[in-house]
């Protein structure tokens, strides 16, 4: 059977040829740059001698910390502090980039919010918040990233593995991270013909701040052991895939969530 779909102006009808995008220095935005996964990745992209834009919200100590690693590993890198809810900010981020690297290859957006609750006690104005920020925030991102990435680039949402896991209390955190679920394959489906790769990267039990938070050494312990590797996830861990599917190396996966869990089901 013939195959008569066209192939884009510019395009290969095989695999494409990125010689020239990778011949470049490629540029990265990181929200929630400034803590946890978000910092390790900025040090990872770093390593790969990406130029990096770090993404903050509040904490500016934090973010000038993750600034400071990632130029000691020898990436150009500045920062941009934005609400991630709020379109014109993340515009404005978006235009920091293009204004001191060039254009933009990569956006990865680590930045969100968590709150944990039963159904039956959740506070509503803490489901809109939560919301604002995961939901909201990653369509603003991802509408610009739609609009300004460049061929060969990506975008990497992040999701969570409590969707598999649907562990107790978590059921507002994991409604929003359900809907960054269904924006990836539709907005992958979308990018057709722009050679962009739009996937979920859903971490499980990683060691941050954030998910610390008000856990105690038991339940630790009973989260570590639930794992076939029998420990919790390191933000190095979930920086490593994220560095993959950001890669050229990477660009054959598209339209996907990537649970990186050690095992975890």
């Amino acid at each position: 059977m013939t195959d008569n779909t066209p192939t884009p102006a510019g395009a290969s009808a095989t695999s494409p040829d990125h010689t020239d995008e990778t011949a470049r220095p490629r540029t990265a935005i990181v929200t929630g740059g400034s803590r946890g996964i978000g910092r390790a990745v900025v040090a990872r992209l770093a390593r790969d001698g990406y130029a990096i834009v770090i993404g903050f919200g509040g904490n500016r100590e934090a973010a000038e910390e993750s600034l400071a690693a990632a130029e000691a590993a020898g990436a150009r890198a500045v920062l941009a502090q934005a609400d991630i809810a709020d379109e014109q900010q993340v515009a404005a981020m978006f235009d920091a980039a293009e204004r001191a690297f060039g254009g933009i290859d990569v956006i990865v957006h680590a930045a969100g919010k968590m709150t944990l609750s039963t159904i039956a006690d959740l506070d509503l104005d803490d489901l809109d918040d939560l919301h604002r920020t995961n939901i909201r925030g990653t369509f603003v991102v991802a509408r610009e990233a739609a609009r300004r990435l460049r061929p060969g680039g990506a975008l990497l949402t992040f999701s969570t593995s409590v969707l598999g896991t649907s562990f107790e209390r978590y059921g507002a955190y994991a409604a929003a991270k359900g809907a960054v679920e269904a924006l990836t394959l539709i907005l992958a489906r979308e990018l057709r013909g722009r050679d962009v790769t739009v996937n979920t990267v859903a971490p499980g039990p990683t060691v941050t701040e954030l998910f610390l938070e008000g856990k105690d050494d038991v339940l630790l312990e009973r989260l570590a052991k639930a794992s076939p590797l029998e420990r919790l996830g390191q933000p190095a861990d979930v920086a490593e895939l994220v560095a993959f599917l950001a890669s050229p190396a990477g660009h054959w996966v598209n339209g996907q969530t990537v649970r990186v869990n050690g095992g975890l089901v």
